[in-house]
C-alpha cells in the first residue's frame, strides 16, 4: 500500500510538471509570437532610445558657461565650489526647458520650515512680512553674529514657495539664519497703500536690508533673489554699488531683458503654459485689495482684471502705480543687462540657456567678461527655476547645490580677497 500510494504521488508530481511545462511554453510561445509579429516597431523603439540617450550624453549633459572677467572672483569659485567644474545632467527623462519649469512646480517636495512672522513699515505707511528661521539650536554661531541669508521670491510666490523653503532648510543645516522677504500684499499681508512690488524699485529691499542690519549690526548678510527677486536684488547691488549693505548676492533666473523676456513668454506655447496663469495670479492680488486702489486716480481697476498677460498687467497697473510714462519705459528702467557695470559687490548669477522666461541670447555674457563683481553660470538646459536633476527630482537639484556651496564660501571665507 505504501508502495502503490509513493507511486500515485510520483505520477501526479510528474502531471504536475508537465502541466507546468505545457504552461511555461504556452507563454514562451505567446512572448516569441508577440515579438515576431511586434519586431518592427520594437527594433524603431530601440533604435529611438539610443538615439535620444546619444542625444542627451552629447548635447545635454554639458558644463556650464562660466563668464566671470573678475580674475579674483573666478578664482574664488574654483576654489570654493566644486560645482563650478562638474557638467549638469538635467534630469534624463524630462530635461526641456518648460518641462522642467513646470515639473519642478508639480513634484517638488516641500520641507516643513516654522518661520517666525514679522511685520515691518515702511517709510510711506505701507507693510512687509518678513518670514524668520533663527536657527538658534544651532551653536556654530552666537545669535548676534550668525551669518544671515534674506531671500525674495519671484513674481507671485512667498516664503511657502518649495524653492525656499529648500534653502531655508539648507541654511539651516549649514549653520545660518534665513529671513525671507515677502513683497506687499503677498502671504497674508495687508496692503496699507494703493502700491506693491516691481522689478525696478528697490525701496522696499533697500528699507529691510536697513531694518535687518539695525537688527543684527554683527551678522554678515548676504542676499538671494529668484526670479522678480533676483531682478530686484541685482537692480538693488547695481543702484548701490559699493554702497550695498550685503556681503554678496546670488540671483536664480533672473530676466535680464524684460522686453525681450516678455516677447517669449507670449509665444503660443509660452504663452499658455506660463503667462496667462501668472497674469491671472497677479490680477487676483489686485482684485483682492482693490478697496485700495480704487483710490489711485490714474489706475481703471475693472480693466486691470482683464489682463490676459503679463504686459498687459504691467501697462495697466504696475507702469502706472510706479508713475512711468508707459509700459515700455518700466521695462527700459527694470532691465538688467545695461547695469552690469554698476555693480559694487560679488553677484553670482544663474540662468538657463532654455529658459522660457530669459532666453540665452538676452544672458549678457560678454559684458560679464569685461566688468567686475559679476559672474554668470549658464546651464545648456535647466529652464526657470528648475536645475533638476537624478531620475526622481523631487527633493534637490543643481539650483541647490550652487547655494550650498557659494553661501558658505562667502561667509567662512569673506569676500576680502574678490
Amino acid at each position: 500500500m505504501e508502495s502503490l500510494f509513493e507511486s500515485s504521488s510520483r505520477e501526479e508530481t510528474a502531471v504536475t510538471k508537465t502541466g507546468v511545462n505545457s504552461s511555461m511554453d504556452v507563454y514562451t510561445d505567446m512572448i516569441v509570437s508577440l515579438v515576431q509579429e511586434n519586431y518592427l516597431a520594437l527594433a524603431v523603439a530601440a533604435v529611438v532610445f539610443l538615439v535620444y540617450i546619444a542625444y542627451y550624453l552629447l548635447f545635454v549633459v554639458q558644463s556650464p558657461v562660466i563668464a566671470c572677467g573678475d580674475v579674483k572672483l573666478r578664482q574664488f569659485l574654483e576654489d570654493n565650489c566644486p560645482i563650478s567644474k562638474e557638467k549638469f545632467w538635467p534630469t534624463w527623462w524630462a530635461f526641456e526647458g518648460r518641462v522642467q519649469t513646470l515639473l519642478r512646480a508639480f513634484i517638488q517636495s516641500c520641507p516643513r520650515i516654522d518661520y517666525t512672522g514679522e511685520f515691518i513699515k515702511c517709510p510711506d505707511g505701507g507693510v512687509i512680512k518678513l518670514d524668520w528661521l533663527e536657527n538658534d539650536q544651532n551653536s556654530k554661531h552666537s545669535r548676534d553674529s550668525r551669518p544671515t541669508i534674506m531671500m525674495m521670491p519671484g513674481l507671485t510666490g512667498n516664503s511657502s514657495e518649495s524653492y525656499i523653503l529648500h534653502m531655508v532648510e539648507d541654511a539651516t543645516a549649514m549653520g545660518y539664519r534665513s529671513v525671507v522677504f515677502n513683497n506687499r500684499g503677498t502671504c497674508g499681508t495687508p496692503l496699507q497703500t494703493p502700491r506693491t512690488y516691481c522689478a525696478a524699485n528697490t525701496e522696499d529691499t533697500a528699507h529691510v536690508i536697513d531694518y535687518i542690519k539695525k537688527k543684527y549690526p554683527d551678522a554678515p548678510l548676504m542676499g538671494i533673489g529668484i526670479s522678480l527677486g533676483g531682478m530686484i536684488l541685482f537692480n538693488y547691488m547695481a543702484h548701490y554699488g559699493k554702497d550695498a549693505r550685503l556681503s554678496a548676492a546670488m540671483c536664480i533666473s533672473a530676466n535680464w531683458n524684460i522686453q525681450m523676456g516678455t516677447a517669449s513668454l507670449e509665444s503660443p506655447i509660452n504663452y499658455h503654459l506660463f503667462n496667462r496663469f501668472l497674469a491671472k495670479a497677479l490680477c487676483c492680488l489686485v482684485e483682492k485689495h482693490s478697496h485700495i486702489f480704487e483710490k489711485h486716480a490714474d489706475l481703471k481697476i475693472p480693466h486691470v482684471l482683464k489682463s490676459q498677460s503679463i504686459r498687459d498687467f504691467d501697462e495697466r497697473f504696475t507702469s502706472k502705480v510706479f508713475g512711468y510714462e508707459s509700459v515700455d519705459h518700466y521695462y527700459d528702467h527694470a532691465t538688467l543687462h545695461t547695469k552690469v557695470h554698476a555693480l559694487g559687490k560679488p553677484v553670482l548669477c544663474l540662468n538657463a540657456a532654455d529658459d522660457p522666461f530669459s532666453p540665452a541670447k538676452t544672458i549678457p555674457l560678454e559684458d560679464a567678461e569685461k566688468n567686475d563683481n559679476i559672474a554668470i553660470v549658464m546651464t545648456s538646459h535647466g529652464g526657470h527655476i528648475g536645475f533638476m536633476e537624478g531620475s526622481v527630482p523631487r527633493h534637490r537639484s543643481y539650483m541647490y547645490r550652487w547655494v550650498r556651496q557659494f553661501v558658505p564660501a562667502v561667509f567662512e571665507h569673506g569676500v576680502k580677497n574678490m
